[in-house]
């Protein structure tokens, strides 16, 4: 197949967002992604082997862009940082729907299944190097700044099912308590 001209990858993706925005989860298609992109499916093909491929690069991009923008701010870290993770519940948990999404995929998709293992990978990895900034030593003795990393992108996405599962869950409150943790974490580690 000839490459196809005049569309970026990362455009496709942009639409791709759009598509799932506009149309959600249920009627995301390659169909759809292309007509948002006003391309025809075989470019979506050409860059993309299957609509789990264009979730996944979704998700990517998603985290990607959330942690160099926090990783590019040094004072309030934690702050940020919450932020950050709050912003992924806007739209109906767009970004979680979508990793999960990718998660029930992986079940049957070997090829899925090492991909999302990258991106935790990744995002524990973002995250590590971020408690490293904030912290001289671990807050408690014996536990390293990698699990420390693993347990906080645990309870993010653990939170992700408790804001998609309860409708009258009080995100704006857990996150106040969560910031008072966590700033009690950073005094404990400095």
């Amino acid at each position: 197949m000839a490459k196809p001209t005049g569309i970026e990858k990362s455009d496709l993706i942009t639409a791709a967002k759009q598509s799932l925005v506009e149309k959600g989860i249920e009627k995301f298609t390659l169909k759809a992604v292309a007509e948002q992109a006003g391309v025809t499916q075989g470019t979506i093909y050409y860059h993309f082997k299957s609509k789990e491929q264009i979730i996944l690069e979704i998700v990517q991009d998603i985290c990607e862009n959330s942690w160099n923008e926090m990783l590019t701010i040094d004072q309030q870290m934690i702050q940020s940082a919450l932020l950050s993770a709050k912003s992924r519940y806007e739209n109906d948990a767009f970004y979680h729907k979508l990793f999960f999404t990718l998660i029930v995929f992986s079940f049957t998709n070997p090829a899925i299944r090492q991909q999302v293992g990258q991106i935790l990978a990744a995002e524990n990895e973002h995250l590590c190097h971020v408690l490293e900034k904030l912290w001289d030593t671990s807050p408690i003795d014996g536990v390293s700044v990698e699990t420390w990393s693993i347990f906080l992108n645990a309870l993010i996405d653990g939170l992700a099912i408790q804001v998609m599962m309860q409708d009258d869950f009080d995100v704006d409150t857990f996150y106040q308590q969560l910031e008072k943790i966590l700033q009690t974490l950073y005094c404990l580690g400095k």
